[in-house]
């Protein structure tokens, strides 16, 4: 009954959010990119920019409808799976959610005039339709990690004779949290998507595959990459020490730290094992400097945590690595593009073997990276779905026969992915002669590049 329950619920759950996390990064970031090369395309008159725009357009919309489903699949689970996580917080995070399907609906709006308003609109008109398509966007995903960063620092409300009263949607939505992971959510889905292209486009041009100017495609992904991960690294050591300062538990778990001391060292790598974590490399003193800013700085250990009030360390703290790991592996492929670009600066540079493959690489490790964030954020608040307040194991259904729809869901999910990934296959090929249809006859094609 238990697994059934409670286990169940929480893989149904997480199976829904993972599959719905590989689409959002991706809605948020490319509207950012469809503005930035049609502002490019006005400002230089190069007609390239706008062809890249408009090849990218129908990737824009799919991503979006796939994104739109698996988003209301996790809204129907919310209720049926955690019924009574919803009744005892479903006023209080209610404005968010509702904000959120504002935010919406101005992009899915806007989204079909950009579509529909090639050769309708003016080159200008429709560069402008971009703006409220990536403020909508970003502005819709930090309604939703308002509400997640409420469950990790739970504020505007007071808790009398076990009823939740005074309830102040405005405190609960700007709680503690919501600065930091609304800024390093926002930042991860750009990283993901500077690099995604960018590792899509090394693919097509490694393999000679005919696609619109997937030289140019694959430059301005990197440099919307290059700019995205410095920023994401410095706002993840922001978000580290706000985790040190409001979650210690989930910060002593993150790092492997089951001791607590002053002056304790940062460990890198490593894996916990009854009550210690083996295989690290150990800085000294550093764990207290990144947490609190001070070398001597006290950091509290899971030994003085009760065991059923810890999250599950080993899969929280390898989740933290991989997320770290793959943060300095892609600022480091950032760097080694654009030192090798500007060592040659030639039109028909192409990167070598080793860097189109480091580049193909790229996109898999931000995927990994951005998942394994949202691991660190989930699994490091466990036991508590409502941090100090509700249990997850409190907020669950009541009902069994959830594990047979968690088969059924990943055979969805499953289908689904197929039918995408047909769909995204075929686009390189149906690009050029889109392009070709798209422009008035007699005018000049030029070559791809």
């Amino acid at each position: 009954m238990e697994f059934d329950t409670l286990l169940s619920a929480r893989a149904l759950m997480g199976l829904s959010l993972v599959f719905h996390t590989f689409f959002t990064p991706l809605g948020i970031g490319l509207p950012l990119l469809l503005f930035i090369v049609e502002g490019l395309g006005l400002k230089t008159g190069d007609p390239r920019y706008r062809e890249l725009a408009r090849a990218w357009t129908p990737i824009v919309g799919l991503l979006f409808a796939v994104g739109a489903v698996s988003g209301t699949v996790l809204s129907f689970e919310l209720g049926l799976l955690w019924p009574r996580f919803m009744e005892y917080a479903g006023g209080i995070i209610g404005m968010p959610f509702s904000l959120e399907g504002f935010a919406f609906f101005t992009e899915a709006i806007f989204l079909a005039i950009y579509i529909y308003g090639w050769n309708r609109l003016s080159p200008v008109a429709h560069w402008l339709t971009t703006i409220p398509l990536v403020v909508s966007s970003a502005i819709s995903a930090v309604f939703v990690i308002s509400a997640n960063a409420w469950m990790n620092t739970p504020d505007g409300f007071r808790v009398v004779n076990g009823e939740v009263v005074d309830v102040d949607p405005w405190d609960a939505m700007f709680n503690a949290a919501w600065l930091h992971q609304a800024i390093h959510g926002t930042l991860a889905s750009y990283v993901v998507t500077g690099f995604a292209v960018a590792g899509v486009y090394a693919w097509l041009l490694w393999r000679k595959v005919p696609a619109v100017h997937p030289k140019l495609g694959l430059q301005v992904a990197m440099a919307l990459a290059a700019v995205a991960i410095p920023l994401q690294i410095v706002a993840g050591d922001f978000a580290a020490r706000r985790v040190a300062e409001l979650q210690p538990v989930k910060f002593a778990a993150m790092e492997g730290q089951y001791e607590t001391e002053r002056g304790a060292p940062l460990r890198i790598g490593g894996i916990p094992v009854d009550g210690e974590t083996r295989y690290a490399i150990e800085i000294p003193k550093l764990l207290s400097y990144l947490g609190y800013r001070d070398f001597d700085a006290e950091v509290l250990g899971l030994n003085d945590v009760p065991e059923d009030e810890r999250p599950n360390e080993l899969l929280t703290h390898l989740s933290f690595q991989v997320m770290v790991g793959g943060g300095f592996a892609l600022l480091f492929l950032a760097g080694w593009y654009w030192v090798a670009w500007w060592r040659r600066r030639r039109e028909a540079w192409l990167p070598g073997r080793a860097l189109t493959w480091a580049l193909v690489a790229g996109g898999f490790v931000s995927f990994a990276a951005l998942q394994t964030g949202w691991f660190v954020t989930e699994f490091g608040r466990q036991p508590w779905v409502v941090y100090g307040y509700l249990r997850t194991s409190e907020g669950v259904t009541e009902q069994d026969g959830i594990l047979g729809f968690f088969i059924l869901f990943t055979a969805l999910y499953v289908v689904i992915s197929i039918g995408l990934v047909t769909a995204l296959l075929r686009w390189p090929h149906n690009g050029p002669k889109r392009e070709a249809a798209a422009r008035p006859a007699g005018s000049e094609v030029p070559g791809v590049a």
